[in-house]
């Protein structure tokens, strides 16, 4: 026998206060803190349900973005008109990074790690050594623990400062890394003039780099905002008039 329209109301009204409340979560910085969620058992049966259920939906969407913004990297071949450097990684992992354990910074090394294998092997047709990966597989895992850091708590302000910090560490690493090449890698003189000419030829990927992590950290850490704001207007909106 079918639930009566009542019931299946209730069901519905019950869900979307989850989703809500798991939005507004996601807006404020991140996924409750052990404590709390420890403290939540110790409430009604809905409570413990709805911090699970808004727990889940935050690790959802951001092991989703970290994917997506793996998967970026290959935006450029696929789409040639793309300018390179021009991926979601840097926001990527600044968000995954401030909505997810600190620990979990070691999965998203992993995600990007395994792009790394792909591109050089298939794409670039490259042998593979782990050997030429380790800092930029170093700079993975401290953009997380930035975010961490940072972005628990998102401001404009803040989401600048770590956009900011992403694309210009990688900038200064990946470019030192090409300067300080060994054997056939070798593309400019080991002095100080082939260290400018180095970040001086690599200023338009920089420019490529700065821009789409801020773009897309825009959507990453506006979008939540965004949900959360129309979902208590809408809340509201269904509220009696007195």
């Amino acid at each position: 026998m079918g639930k009566s329209p009542a019931a299946l109301a209730f069901r519905a009204s019950r869900v979307w206060s989850m989703i809500r409340s798991a939005w507004r979560a996601l807006a404020a910085g991140g996924a409750p803190s052990a404590q709390a969620a420890s403290s939540g058992y110790n409430k009604r049966r809905g409570s413990v349900a709805a911090d699970s259920n808004r727990e889940g939906l935050l690790t959802m969407v951001a092991t989703l973005t970290l994917v997506l913004a793996a998967l970026s990297r290959l935006l450029p071949h696929f789409f040639h008109s793309l300018p390179f450097n021009f991926t979601a990684v840097g926001a990527g992992l600044l968000f995954f990074g401030s909505r997810m354990a600190r620990r979990q910074a070691v999965l998203a090394v992993a995600v990007m790690g395994l792009m790394d294998v792909i591109l050089t092997t298939r794409i670039y047709g490259y042998p593979f050594h782990v050997s030429a990966y380790l800092a930029t597989w170093a700079w993975y895992g401290a953009v997380c623990l930035l975010g961490s850091a940072l972005l628990r708590k998102t401001t404009v302000l803040r989401v600048s400062c770590g956009v900011l910090a992403s694309a210009t560490s990688f900038f200064l690493l990946s470019n030192f890394m090409v300067w300080a090449g060994r054997g056939d890698l070798v593309m400019y003189p080991p002095t100080l003039s082939g260290l400018v000419a180095c970040y001086a030829a690599a200023l338009p990927f920089y420019g490529n780099d700065l821009l789409s992590t801020g773009l897309f950290a825009a959507v990453f850490f506006g979008l939540p905002v965004l949900v959360a704001r129309l979902a208590e207007m809408m809340h509201a909106a269904q509220q009696p008039v007195a």
